[in-house]
């Protein structure tokens, strides 16, 4: 087909162009030419956070609607290159790092595509719209040298590597349990669509991979993530985030998941549910996910429990509670009088609280730092493609264990569900023609 064609005559020059642009961007002083692929609510503000980089020039923008690409060359200001299809913008030899700000279901192609034509890419989260989709693009990036930064941006906080640091250091004890929580009311759900409708070509270019449907403006903005060909919901959304932090501290990654939901609330079109319970065992200990999109009141977050203590942290600090020594007697209601202030239980741990950040100034823009210095320096991002991967693991299970009804063993060392083909075959997925010839063409198989 003409795309392939051109996509396989573009890998023949690509060598030039990736050995170009590590040339360029190898001293500290050059500027990195970056390009934008998605331009919505998370990719405009990326956009931002590189332009505030001093040594980050915008050199694209890449998106089927001409409302936000039109935005987008506005917003960056220096008359960026406008591109409806991101494989224009990946022949450029003169850009040298992309952003992949899109639907969940294109994250992995256009990693796995830009790493082969000698980009860098920094892509949002979740990393991929189905599990085997992470294991092609650490491949990919290995195979072709690229650096790859993931949006899970919360590790580039100050905070939330202290708190890595005091908990990998014992300050709470031996980790025995997490919680994660997420409520927000964003009832009545989907919203009037803005901007033009897309033609029937903007439509089939942002369905990509995905089955053929017609079009719906609806399955557009954020309201993709209500459809499973588009995403994994809120799981591989809002979980990763959390999730990822504790996989960050503790190294481990799920060996069973249990998961129940409903969609009751968010009615009319859509699929994924608005309330989801998540049962996560790992070795030593167990986390819980609750996510509903109704009743936002509530305590949110992350919390890990301790023998010593317990750590709430969010992207505006965090505080560590010490837990008292009781013994099981000292747990019986006393009814002689006040306790006498001598037999108050001493503490497990050092209090300690750290609190005032700010997510654009503290982890968002640091994460932007930090990609850019990787991309001069070669050396692997804050949050690798390794560390994001079993981070989508983790958040996969679980829609797989709700969706099939089962609980789900998994095993690390075979790397596949155990003993269960029909949840195993959720694992990957086909592309939709032409995509599925770009993908093999980029993996480097004809």
């Amino acid at each position: 087909m003409p795309h392939r064609r051109a996509f396989l005559k573009g890998l023949a020059a690509t060598a030039l162009a990736t050995a170009a642009s590590t040339r360029r961007v190898a001293g500290a002083n050059d500027r990195v030419r970056v390009g934008f692929i998605g331009i919505g609510l998370i990719g405009r503000r990326h956009l931002l956070d590189f332009q505030a980089q001093a040594d980050c020039e915008i050199a694209g923008i890449c998106e089927v609607s001409e409302q936000r690409r039109d935005d987008g060359v506005a917003t960056a200001g220096n008359s960026p290159a406008g591109f409806e299809d991101f494989r224009r913008m990946l022949d450029r030899a003169d850009i040298d790092a992309v952003v992949v700000s899109t639907p969940d279901h294109w994250h992995a192609l256009m990693t796995i595509m830009a790493c082969a034509a000698g980009k860098d890419v920094y892509v949002e989260k979740p990393l991929t719209h189905v599990l085997r989709e992470g294991e092609w693009m650490i491949e990919a990036a290995r195979r072709h040298r690229r650096v790859v930064q993931v949006g899970t941006q919360q590790r580039a906080g100050a905070h939330y590597q202290r708190a890595k640091r005091l908990l990998q250091e014992g300050h709470i004890g031996e980790i025995r349990g997490a919680r994660v929580s997420t409520a927000r009311n964003i009832l009545p759900g989907f919203t009037v669509p803005v901007g033009k409708p897309l033609s029937p070509a903007q439509w089939d270019m942002w369905l990509g991979p995905a089955p053929l449907a017609p079009y719906e403006p609806t399955r557009g903005l954020y309201h993709f993530r209500w459809f499973w060909d588009y995403s994994g919901g809120q799981t591989t959304n809002l979980l990763a985030h959390e999730v990822d932090i504790v996989q960050w501290v503790t190294g481990q990654v799920p060996r069973r998941v249990a998961a129940f939901a409903q969609r009751r609330s968010l009615t009319g079109v859509g699929e994924t549910p608005d309330v989801f319970e998540g049962i996560f065992e790992y070795p030593g200990f167990l986390l819980n996910w609750s996510s509903r999109e109704v009743a936002a009141g509530g305590r949110g977050g992350l919390e890990m429990y301790g023998t010593k203590g317990t750590l709430a942290i969010n992207r505006r600090g965090f505080e560590i509670l010490p837990d008292p020594m009781l013994t099981p007697e000292s747990q019986i209601p006393r009814f002689t009088g006040p306790v006498a202030a001598e037999s108050t239980p001493a503490l497990r741990c050092e209090a300690v609280k750290d609190v005032g950040y700010d997510q654009v100034r503290d982890q968002f823009r640091p994460h932007v730092r930090n990609f850019l210095d990787c991309v001069k320096s070669r050396q692997t991002p804050l949050a690798d493609l390794e560390g994001a991967h079993q981070t989508s693991v983790a958040c996969h299970l679980a829609n797989i264990s709700m969706r099939t009804g089962r609980v789900i063993l998994w095993d690390p060392a075979s790397n596949d569900i155990v003993d269960d083909p029909a949840a195993s075959a959720l694992l990957t997925k086909t592309y939709r023609a032409p995509w599925d010839q770009h993908l093999r063409g980029a993996m480097g198989s004809a």
